[in-house]
C-alpha cells in the first residue's frame, strides 16, 4: 500500500479474493525458519502529508492489486489505538470487498493505554507493547505489517523495532494534515534505500531499511 491538482477519493477496484488462511498455510512452511520482521507502509503526498489518505490517494487497478498481493506477505497487523479505532469504524463492518476482507481476517495487535477490550480479530499488546512486539518478532513465520506512521512510531523507532519502511509517494499535493514522522523523534534514525518501484498512476514506492 497508492494526478491533477483536483483530488479524487480513493477507490478500491474489485479483485479476485484470495484466502488469507490458505495463503498462510502455503507460505508458512516456506518461511518457517524466518523470524518475523515489522514492516511499516505509509501513503505520503508530495508535500509530506500522511493524514486521511482516503481523501487524496488514487488507487487504480494496478495499485489495488499490488496492495492485495502485499497482504499475503504478512501474518498480522500492528497498530496504535487511533489507527485501530479508525480502521474498525471504516472497515470493521464491511464484507464483500476483497482488500477489506483480507484485512478483517488477519490478526491485529493493538497498543493502547486506554482500551480494555477489542473486536475485529484484535488483541491488546499490554502494558509493554515494545516487549510484546519483540516477542512476536521472535516467532517464526511471515512478517508483521503496520499501516501508516503515527505517534506510536516514537516508541517503535526508539526501540528499533521497525525493520523496513515503505513510503508510497502519491503524485498529489494534499496541502494540510499530519506530516510524515510528525511527533516522532527521528534523531537516531538513519535510513538506506533498498528498493524503488514505479506505478502507472505516477506513484513511487520507496523502501528503506534502518542502518
Amino acid at each position: 500500500m497508492h494526478r491533477s491538482a483536483r483530488t479524487r477519493r480513493a477507490t478500491l477496484t474489485p479483485w479476485p479474493v484470495r484466502s488469507w488462511a490458505r495463503d498462510h498455510e502455503i507460505n508458512h512452511s516456506r518461511k518457517e525458519n524466518h523470524n518475523a520482521q515489522l514492516i511499516e507502509s505509509t501513503l505520503v503526498s508530495l508535500d509530506g502529508v500522511i493524514e486521511a489518505p482516503e481523501r487524496w490517494a488514487n488507487f487504480d487497478a494496478e495499485a489495488t492489486a499490488l496492495s492485495i498481493k502485499e497482504l499475503g506477505n504478512y501474518d498480522a497487523f500492528v497498530m496504535g489505538r487511533v489507527t485501530y479505532e479508525k480502521f474498525y469504524a471504516n472497515w470493521g463492518h464491511i464484507a464483500g470487498n476483497p482488500y477489506i476482507d483480507l484485512i478483517s481476517a488477519m490478526p491485529k495487535y493493538v497498543a493502547s493505554r486506554s482500551l480494555t477490550e477489542t473486536a475485529w480479530n484484535a488483541t491488546l499488546l499490554g502494558p509493554d507493547p515494545s516487549s510484546a512486539i519483540a516477542r512476536l518478532k521472535d516467532q517464526p513465520g511471515r512478517d508483521l505489517i503496520k499501516y501508516g506512521t503515527s505517534r506510536f512510531d516514537d516508541t517503535l523507532v526508539r526501540d528499533q523495532l521497525i525493520d523496513e519502511f515503505q513510503f508510497w509517494i502519491m503524485p498529489v499535493v494534499a496541502s494540510s494534515g499530519q506530516r510524515l514522522f510528525e511527533d516522532v523523534d527521528t534523531s537516531g534514525l538513519d535510513l538506506r534505500l533498498t528498493d524503488e518501484r514505479r506505478l502507472e498512476n505516477g506513484s513511487v514506492i520507496l523502501t528503506y531499511a534502518p542502518g
